[in-house]
């Protein structure tokens, strides 16, 4: 167990084994154009240690696109709800599901939700060994692939064939997919219920640009000597501070001011923990910033950071639907 101490106090803020079963799973006819078109085709996935586990290949906009589909405990009542994890720049769904890890979560009973690892898209689609990104703005600029549809039709593809509860659904992501969890609130906002970022930031084009449709729950966590993703920001790759992005999203959604700050110092590792929560927000959501001093680019766990990305934000997420808390 780690010996920490915690400190209380309130600042006055100026301001990323087998499958189950063998056959393909079979989309239902739709009026919607987007699935009329994409030709998608689910395989069950042999590469996870979990059942009910496939692989969805389809064609997005003249690009061949795939995302990995984690549904829940299968003795689960009612509405599942989904939570999309995206990956970082340059990394992969696959790498994302193992290391960002949510799947036993979603094969809880009680939690009830199906769990989402969507590939991105080469950054330059003419080339096949370019790196694979979240279009979200800053460095990504010059993308012109177009993710939040991209997003929007899966939701749409996994709604024709599932029970899903439309409001509550989630995106979270590391670094890049952080920024495009941001990109999403702003601008798939009548659908994503909340959003966690975990080294993720917002870029100056989805800052300047965005259109939330509610009140919006923001979870961020973040290293204080992130080299990546700086805290304090990056004009040069068009990356908003932290402080900015957690004032933007405050604001957006009439915070108080004055958020709770708790202090905590993990003696036995090193670190120190600072968690601010600005509340009394419209429809009693709320903003949270996990801020570990020594931490760098990493999705940290409790034995080495003295939290858990992957628990704290299936904890926060769950408390809200589209219009608000619900707990």
């Amino acid at each position: 167990m780690l010996f920490r101490l915690t400190i209380v106090l309130f600042f006055l803020s100026s301001c990323s084994g087998g499958g189950g079963g063998s056959s393909s799973e079979v989309v239902p006819e739709s009026n919607n154009p987007n699935i009329q078109d994409s030709g998608e085709q689910c395989q069950s996935f042999n590469g996870s240690t979990y059942d009910r586990t496939y692989i969805c290949e389809l064609k997005h906009k003249g690009l061949d696109r795939y995302y990995y589909i984690q549904l829940g405990h299968p003795e689960a009542d009612g509405q599942s709800s989904i939570l999309f994890n995206l990956h970082g720049y340059g990394s992969n769904a696959l790498a994302q599901m193992q290391y960002a890890d949510f799947r036993d979560l979603a094969y809880t009973k009680d939690n009830n939700f199906i769990l989402i690892h969507p590939q991105g898209a080469p950054l330059n689609t003419v080339l096949a060994t370019s790196v694979s990104h979240w279009n979200s703005g800053g460095w990504t600029i010059g993308s012109t692939v177009d993710d939040v549809d991209f997003i929007d039709t899966i939701i749409e593809l996994v709604s024709e064939k599932y029970n899903i509860n439309q409001n509550r659904i989630y995106s979270t992501g590391m670094s890049n997919g952080g920024f495009m969890s941001y990109h999403l609130a702003c601008n798939l906002g009548s659908k994503i219920a909340a959003v966690a970022s975990v080294t993720g930031s917002m870029s100056y084009g989805t800052y300047d640009n965005c259109n939330p449709s509610h009140p919006t729950a923001i979870l961020q966590i973040h290293g204080a000597i992130d080299g990546v993703v700086p805290y304090q920001g990056n004009s040069a790759l068009r990356m908003k501070s932290i402080d900015d992005v957690i004032d933007y999203w405050s604001t957006y959604n009439s915070c108080d001011t004055d958020p709770l700050i708790s202090i905590t110092d993990y003696f036995d590792i090193g670190v120190g923990l600072e968690h601010r929560t600005y509340s009394k927000c419209i429809n009693n959501v709320q903003v949270e910033l996990y801020k570990v001093d020594i931490m760098g680019h990493t999705w940290p766990q409790n034995q080495t950071f003295g939290i858990s990305a992957s628990d704290t934000i299936w904890e926060f997420i769950n408390r809200y639907d589209i219009n608000g808390r619900i707990d």
